[in-house]
Parts: C-alpha cells; structure tokens; sequence
C-alpha cells in the first residue's frame, strides 16, 4: 500500500501475467494471448488513450461508439458522482423515485423528438431493447391484441446479447450457438445501397424496401406482429443509412396494421449523428425509442427507454403495472453522471462541432474511396464505413478465409500499430468502421485519414500476394472486431 493507503499501481509484466490468469474479456479471441500481450488500456486525454507501456492511440471508435465527449471531462463527471455518493449513492426506482432519475427522465425527454415523454431506465443497451420485447408484448395484451407477440428487424441488425435482444439480431453465426431463441421473430432487408441492383433508382429502392417489409406483415398475419425494430442508421454491416422517403413509408406501414415502431438509438442516439437523435435526424417518428452509450458518454452503465404517452398510457391506469425491473436502473450516481454529461455536450456545442465537421469528413474518407480495396463509402454524421472489395470494378467481395486474413491478420494489427483504434469487422461484407469521439476536430480526422491512406495501401498489396490468406498471424484476436451495444 502507499502512504495514502491506496494500492500500489502494478507493473506492466504484472498486469500481464494476471489478465491473463484471471480475466475474460468479450468477445475475444484469448487463444491470441498465449504468445502475445494483452492490450492494457491505463489512460485518456481528450480523444487519445494511453497503453500501459505509453504508446498513444487515437481512438476513432469512441470506445464503442459511446464516449462522445473523449476523455478530458472524467474530474468534471467525477465530481457529479462524488456528490452523489455522498448525498444518495444508490437508491432503486421500484416504486420510488429519486431527484435524479427524475431529473434525467425530463432531461431526455426534452431532448427527444415528438411526444416521447416516459422514460425507463436500465443499465445498458442490451437490457433496453430487452424491455422493449416485454413492454410492446404487455401493451398489446392490455390492448386486448393477445395474439400480438411477433417482431420484425433486419439483416445483419445487431441489437444485443441477451436472449431476447439476440433473437431481434439478424447476425447469424451470433445467435446459433444460443437456439432455440424466441419465437416469433423475422428478419426483412437492411437499406445496403451497395449490393442492390445496378441502376436502381433511390425511389425503386425505397419501395422494394416497403413492400418487403408489407409482405411480411401480411404473410404472418397482421393480428399477430408486436413490433418492428430498425436502428436509424445500422451499425452492423457497416452504417447503412436509409433511403428517401423510406422511414416515412415505414411509418405508414405501421400505422396501418396497429405495429408499433421501435427506434434502436443506442448508438444513433444523443450526437453521433449531429441531432440529439437519429430519429429527428431521418423523421421517424418511433413510438419507442431505446438508448444508452452515449447518455452518459459511457462514464457509467446506463441505459433505458422512452415511450410515447400513447405507450404509456395503458400501464398508468387502475392496478396496471409494467412487469419489469431492473436494480440498477435509473440509479443515482449513473443518472447525475448522465446529467453532468448532457450538460458538458451543451456547454461544449458537441453536436455543432459534428455538424459543422461531418461534410468534412465525408470528404476525407471519399478520398480513400478512389482506392482499389475501397468499394464503398458511407454514413453520417460521426459514424462512418469504408467497405472493402477484392475487384472494385464487378464489387467482389473476400472470402471467409480471406476476410479473417484481411480484417484479423492484417488490418487490425496494422492499425493499432499505427496508433489509430477503429474497428475492421465482417459481421456483414468486410469493413472498416469509424466512430471518433464528438468532439474531434478536423486536425484529428486528417489523422484518420492519413492512418488510412498509409494503410489501405498496405492491405491491397498485402492481398496480392500469392496465398497471402490464411498465412498471417492473428494479432489483436477480436480487439476491434466485434463489439456488444
């Protein structure tokens, strides 16, 4: 112990040896460790982190697309839960309610677009959308729908891990080590520009989209479909963004059937797309919309949901109660954190710098788009993807061995080398995701880009090489391959 009586920080060696006994990490490949170290994040300043043997990192994925106001604010956010625990540290919303969970509820519902007046919170992601199921089942049963329990999402969607959320996923080779998981649950096209047909209008697309979306309904019988979820700019994939007049016909859609509509802004919501969220963004009009991440900048476990008054209604009336809880959810030092944060990304402008910086570096990343590994670019705001194709021309894309050499192999290693975190994934097609923090500046996206410049050049050459595939050490094992919301 030191004079203080606070631990003795641990050597690097040391931390090595016990990360590797004794901790599992998610989603990860340990199998890479035996004869590699374990990357061991120790700090963060503004939009870098810090190894524990020093070497700095830009961090172009914002942790998981969650720490929207980088890593300069932790004194100022740290002092909000100080206070916190001081006063109140924990105190649970089952049947009661606290100052700050109140405070919160009214601070995202003024910050959401329309009449999403109700929030419910839990601690992340996963556990929002896995509200999501048991509140739209619920309120069509109070509604008298009892055989409404079906839900539609899309391909290659990912909305979370825990089984419920797992069953709304549309990435396969997630799910299957898991079945059975819930009934009732299918899967419609995602809004992938790039792999439609040559020549298609953005309107031709928007309605092939709409129909599919309508057959579905009415193949599984309209009395029986709770929900559609859809996130306003897919993650998975790589940031497909939807195409005019689309979210509109959605809307319509389900308006005519009695569906409800769901917006899945755990990474969409609260800036990443330049509004406070993606559904103002695209005018979706959602009559639920889940969040985390980004709430509290990822400086405490918070998640939750907001709900129309409609969706509220039926569970504030007589002895009605909404079957679901969670013990941390709406906790007090998480909400005045959340608070804290909300405030720095007013005080800061943080939605302005992305909105004033997003052309910008759109432009940056179509620059990378005239290379010949480089099929595809696209995105918005803060949340962008470069798609990467073996022949740009016919837009071939890599094999699966191919892929795990390009993405695992090389890229990964190479990236992290290089000092720029960002995620190389092949959950759909393979890609490189980008998702800085919101406050970067365009001196930082020149980074990005000129990382990526070196790079991407690297990798082409490095997949011309005969047999190269299959032939490469896996270096970082899933560090910035996949990731839970």
């Amino acid at each position: 112990m030191t004079s203080n009586g606070s631990q003795a920080a641990l050597s690097d060696d040391r931390l090595q040896e016990l990360a590797k006994r004794h901790l599992m990490m998610h989603f990860t490949r340990h199998s890479t460790f035996r004869n590699e170290d374990v990357p061991i994040i120790t700090r963060g300043e503004g939009c870098y982190l810090y190894d524990s043997k020093g070497k700095r990192y830009f961090d172009g994925l914002a942790g998981l697309f969650c720490t929207q106001i980088g890593y300069s604010f932790g004194a100022e956010l740290g002092e909000a839960a100080a206070t916190q625990m001081a006063e109140l540290p924990f105190y649970t919303n089952w049947s009661y309610a606290h100052p700050r969970s109140i405070e919160l509820a009214a601070k995202v519902a003024e910050l959401a677009p329309g009449d999403l007046n109700r929030a419910f919170f839990v601690s992340g992601g996963s556990e929002a959308n896995e509200a999501i199921i048991k509140l739209v089942r619920q309120y069509h049963q109070l509604q008298g729908h009892h055989h409404r329990y079906k839900m539609i999402a899309r391909r290659i969607a990912y909305h979370g891990t825990t089984l419920g959320a797992l069953s709304l996923t549309g990435i396969y080779p997630l799910k299957t080590p898991f079945e059975p998981l819930m009934a009732g649950v299918r899967h419609v096209s995602n809004t992938n520009r790039y792999r439609r047909p040559h020549g298609e209008s953005e309107q031709e697309f928007t309605q092939f989209l709409l129909d599919e979306l309508r057959g579905v309904i009415e193949q599984e019988g309209p009395d029986s479909v709770a929900a559609v979820f859809m996130e306003p700019v897919q993650n998975s994939g790589g940031t497909f963004t939807p195409p005019e007049g689309y979210y509109q016909g959605v809307r319509a859609i389900c308006d005519e059937y009695g569906v409800l509509l769901v917006a899945d802004e755990v990474i969409c919501g609260f800036g990443r797309l330049g509004e406070w969220f993606g559904s103002t963004r695209y005018d979706i009009r959602p009559d639920i919309v889940t969040f985390a991440k980004g709430v509290g900048s990822a400086h405490v476990p918070l998640g939750g949901v907001l709900m129309t008054d409609d969706v509220a209604g039926p569970f504030l009336e007589g002895t009605t109660v909404l079957n679901h809880g969670i013990t941390y959810g709406g906790h007090p030092v998480s909400a005045a954190v959340a608070l804290k944060n909300l405030e720095v990304m007013e005080r800061e402008d943080v939605l302005g710098n992305v909105r004033r910086n997003e052309g910008y570096f759109q432009e940056l990343l179509e620059k990378l788009g005239e290379k010949p590994i480089v099929g595809d670019v696209r995105g918005a705001g803060y949340f962008r993807s470069l798609e990467l194709v073996k022949d740009k021309d016919t837009k071939e894309t890599f094999d699966d061995e191919e892929s795990d050499h390009l993405l695992r192999g090389f890229l990964s290693g190479r990236l992290w080398d290089a000092g720029l975190i960002c995620r190389a994934d092949d959950r759909g097609d393979p890609v490189i995701q980008l998702s800085p923090p919101l406050i970067a500046t365009r001196e930082e996206l020149d980074f990005i880009h000129d990382v990526l410049d070196t790079v991407l050049d690297e990798a082409w050459d490095e997949m011309q090489r005969p047999h190269s595939h299959g032939s490469g050490k896996v270096v970082t094992g899933g560090r910035q391959v996949v990731d839970t919301n």
